[in-house]
């Protein structure tokens, strides 16, 4: 007995920075950011207790309204684009591309890269007078092409394409490595029988790689809600809040207009939504994921 008393003991004395710091960084952090949510507190000023105003005040606000339909819109460009485009790349490197292990490192390369000298470099790019992508439409006799970054109507699509852009390579790899376990002599009976490549896709590489998909469906969806240092570098949220998603617009609510009960309970609405998603997700799941 008291030997096993030393060795619960002992467990738990190597455990117990883990868990200080799980509690200290994590759940009181997590128990106070949500009771914040129900008090009106500017940071400089006395805090005090508002109830369900803060979560009636977004659910009616027009502003919220369109910040949430920003958001959406970003997912609905981000999420199949960067989840269509890994797929096609991984299955190129996967079926024997020259130099692909360079190619690899290529694809990848951007999502390693500082956030920074990425931006800095599709700002260029998007230059309204002296960008890169302006210069090759006009070559190709485009005469007015758009001001990408100041037009509200390009300026969100600029933001989630710099962002698939930057997060392809990462999911390309998850994928890769998903199709590395399909066993090739599957291909070989199928080349037999004469399925065209076309059909192989959709009959064995999709099945057999639905369990990676789903896991990268859930890592785009939960990314799409959180871009933030893109958007922040490129538009800044503008013009009019054009690019503004909900994750940009927490960080003005809580460092730049110091409204911290308001960024909480837009912290916790993104909360309830991303886990509303992933159960919807998890629930459909049986029905297109092979195990």
């Amino acid at each position: 007995m008291r030997n096993n008393r030393q060795i619960r003991l002992t467990a738990l004395l190597f455990l117990a920075p883990t868990i200080i710091g799980l509690i200290a960084f994590r759940l009181i952090p997590i128990g106070w950011s949500f009771a914040l949510s129900f008090y009106d507190w500017k940071i400089f000023d006395t805090a005090t207790f508002a109830g369900l105003d803060n979560y009636a005040h977004i659910l009616s606000s027009p502003t919220a309204a369109k910040i949430f339909g920003n958001t959406a819109y970003f997912a609905l460009i981000y999420v199949p684009g960067s989840i269509s485009l890994a797929l096609v790349l991984a299955v190129l490197l996967n079926n024997g591309l020259k130099s692909s292990t360079f190619f690899r490192g290529a694809f990848f390369l951007p999502y390693i890269t500082s956030t920074v000298a990425v931006t800095l470099a599709w700002r260029w790019i998007f230059s309204t007078k002296f960008g890169l992508l302006n210069n090759f439409l006009m070559w190709l006799g485009v005469d007015s092409p758009p001001a990408w970054l100041a037009d509200p109507l390009w300026a969100l699509p600029a933001v989630a394409l710099v962002s698939i852009w930057k997060d392809v390579g990462f999911y390309m790899i998850l994928l890769l490595a998903g199709l590395q376990t399909i066993d090739p002599t599957l291909y070989e009976a199928a080349r037999v029988d004469g399925a065209k490549p076309v059909r192989q896709f959709f009959k064995i590489t999709i099945p057999l790689l639905s369990r990676s998909l789903f896991f990268v469906l859930i890592l785009a969806m939960v990314r799409s809600t959180q871009t933030f240092e893109i958007t922040y570098a490129l538009t800044g949220g503008g013009p009019n809040q054009a690019s503004t998603t909900l994750a940009f617009w927490i960080y003005q609510n809580a460092f730049v207009e110091y409204e911290l009960g308001y960024a909480a309970a837009l912290s916790y609405i993104l909360c309830f939504i991303l886990g509303l998603l992933t159960l919807l997700n998890f629930y459909f799941r049986k029905r297109w994921v092979h195990e």
